[in-house]
């Protein structure tokens, strides 16, 4: 066990100990079996103030998304939107911990 010496030092420790949990529970979730199981944990993050992040139908923006793949597509309205996410992301609160990979319509 750490001993901490002060009020500052206790809340880094803790900040530290949360983002280790945090990451933990990330890893877990794209390891689950279970559907169940991967949204309990989705849910359980959440109630922390860690969304995950799931753009289906929004507009591919390479600076918030990572292009996992393509899918052709004949309409040109939907030329540059994300088809599915394949991996969700995550942030906490509102700092993006890991984008999220996604499948973006292209035009044939």
């Amino acid at each position: 066990m750490i001993a901490v010496t002060s009020e500052s030092g206790a809340l880094e420790h803790a900040l530290t100990e949360r983002a280790k949990l945090i990451e933990l529970c990330v890893y877990a979730v794209d390891r689950a079996r279970s559907a169940g199981v991967a949204q309990r944990l989705v849910e359980g993050l959440r109630e922390i103030g860690v969304s995950a992040l799931r753009p289906d139908g929004e507009r591919f923006d390479p600076v918030r998304h990572e292009a996992g793949g393509t899918l052709p597509t004949d309409d040109p309205s939907l030329d540059g939107t994300i088809a599915e996410t394949e991996v969700p992301g995550f942030a906490d609160r509102a700092q993006v911990l890991r984008a999220p990979v996604v499948t973006v319509y292209q035009l044939r």
